[in-house]
């Protein structure tokens, strides 16, 4: 056996809690067991025809090479228009990065402008890969705990709370995975000028801003009053269009900070693939009807799902005004006896339904949260309906 000894930086990441969990439920259908998978990230809709076939003609036209480091012109502009219809912000094209999924964007980001030792403000529930990649840099994780009371959206109070010497920035995820939480116009302008004050710069992670429901509006940060010189917005095509596998997420901010985040994506993974830049293009500048036919399903899911949930013994859950999930307080549970086991946490209610039910949901110990679990509705409703009744039934029990 080696002895080799690995990077300390390798040595702070911390394996996810859900590994066991998700494992044993891709092992149980692959042996062909018929589970209820409630807990993927993504939409389960083909991406759209338009742009499969915008792919195949690039494909057709030889666009197969390297492109530039942060993104073909085209792309580039297609960006530039939607997020000025989207957000009403106007920037150049050297303001905006194509990276490899939006997580690149975001690790691009976070690596860009953490020091060892700075302090970032992260809201619980976190998706999981906030904390990890802040750690990657060096940075503090300072979480920020939301008043009960606030039902899942941030509010500056929370973050006045959480704020130290040394907070040097604050990553934001509105709609929120994995909560659907959307911080309204109102809460959003005093969380700017928080930022402001402080002289905080600001990761908003918008990736959900095409999905929510309910009249409410995904309003970007970077649109607040002295907010575009220091936000960053990460956004893709994955969610709204999609296209998970395709792997095109986008950055947009501060040229400086741009540039600087290029200049690593030079060094570790180069352009995005050319072919799936050109589907992201034809994706952003061609019909948007497929966005909204996806949205209104994942809404009809959505109330269906809730209403579902509130009628089962010892769950609550708020409704999410934007994503694809529940994010379910299961605390009423803790220390009863379900199916002969005894609820210590959300971890024993997930592998109880995996196992006694043949139910796959996320714990959300990954999410900084022990007594909740997050559930995707981004499934049939005839799945989602089967999935809820076999919960239904072993909570009875």
């Amino acid at each position: 056996m080696s002895d080799i000894k690995l990077s300390d930086r390798v040595a702070t990441l911390a394996p996810s809690p859900t590994m066991a969990l998700d494992a044993k439920t891709k092992g149980l259908i692959q042996e062909g067991v018929d589970v209820v998978n409630l807990t993927a990230g993504e939409p389960d809709f083909d991406t759209p025809v338009f742009i499969r076939q915008a792919a195949q003609e690039a494909m057709n036209r030889g666009e197969t090479r390297y492109t530039a480091v942060g993104g073909t012109v085209r792309l580039k502009s297609a960006i530039q228009d939607r997020l000025k219809a989207d957000t009403g912000l106007e920037y150049r094209a050297d303001q905006i990065l194509v990276s490899v999924g939006a997580k690149h964007s975001l690790y691009n980001a976070v690596l860009s402008l953490t020091n060892p030792g700075d302090g970032v403000l992260l809201p619980v529930p976190f998706w999981v890969t906030y904390p990890e990649q802040i750690r990657l840099a060096g940075g503090d994780v300072q979480l920020v705990d939301i008043d009960p009371s606030h039902q899942g959206e941030l509010r500056v109070e929370d973050l006045e709370k959480a704020l130290r010497s040394h907070t040097k920035g604050l990553i934001l995820n509105s709609p929120s995975n994995p909560s659907g939480a959307v911080i309204g116009r109102a809460h959003l302008a005093a969380i700017a000028a928080f930022a402001v004050e402080h002289d905080l710069w600001v990761i908003s992670d918008e990736i959900y801003a095409r999905l929510v429901y309910d009249g409410m509006e995904a309003v970007s940060i970077a649109s607040m009053p002295g907010m575009s010189e220091r936000t960053v917005v990460i956004n893709g095509v994955s969610k709204a269009y999609a296209m998970t596998g395709w792997r095109i997420g986008y950055a947009a901010g501060p040229r400086h900070i741009i540039q600087a985040m290029a200049n690593m994506q030079s060094q570790c993974t180069s352009n995005p693939s050319s072919i799936s830049q050109a589907a992201a293009e034809a994706a952003i500048t061609g019909p948007q009807e497929p966005v909204e036919e996806m949205r209104r399903e994942f809404d009809r899911r959505r109330r269906y799902a809730v209403s579902r949930i509130q009628d089962m013994p010892g769950l609550k859950v708020n409704e999410p005004k934007g994503a694809f999930y529940l994010w379910v307080d299961m605390s009423q549970l803790l220390g009863r006896t379900i199916g002969g086991r005894v609820v210590n946490n959300a971890d024993d209610l997930a592998l109880l339904w995996l196992e006694d039910a043949r139910v796959s949901v996320v714990p959300g110990s990954g999410f900084g949260v022990s007594d909740h679990f997050r559930m995707s509705y981004a499934t049939s409703m005839e799945r989602l309906a089967e999935g809820l009744d076999r919960m239904e039934r072993l909570l009875g029990e």
